[in-house]
């Protein structure tokens, strides 16, 4: 069920941003750790500011273009701890991405990213 417009998908977007923003503060994180989440938090900004949907700046990505992105990225965040090998060595790390991948998938699979592609196409006079 596609629950989510494309609105409220970017408010999460900038809501997400914060949130990796912040989780070197709020989960104790330093060095490599802390790094990810700024790098994260400054790609996302970057690909919400230039996606194509009401929260967007510049509009340069389609919206189901930052969807494939958004899968992409819950899949690797699902197998990152594994995948760069540190499931075992920060706990609080692991169970951050593994949430994020999972929330990232949950999003992914509610929000409607043609709700805007079938609103232009409904909304167009035919002559």
């Amino acid at each position: 069920m596609k629950i989510l417009s494309p609105s409220a998908h970017g408010i999460m977007d900038y809501l997400t941003v914060a949130f990796f923003a912040l989780a070197p503060t709020l989960f104790g994180f330093t060095g490599t750790y802390a790094t990810v989440c700024y790098v994260l938090a400054a790609g996302y900004l970057l690909i919400t500011l230039l996606t194509a949907f009401p929260m967007g700046v510049v509009k340069m990505i389609p919206f189901p273009i930052h969807g494939r992105l958004e899968l992409i990225s819950g899949l690797v965040f699902l197998v990152s701890p594994w995948l760069f090998g540190f499931a075992d060595d920060n706990l609080t790390a692991r169970n951050l991405f593994v949430a994020s991948g999972v929330v990232f998938l949950l999003v992914w699979f509610i929000t409607d990213w043609h709700a805007e592609t079938r609103s232009v196409a409904t909304d167009t006079p035919r002559i």
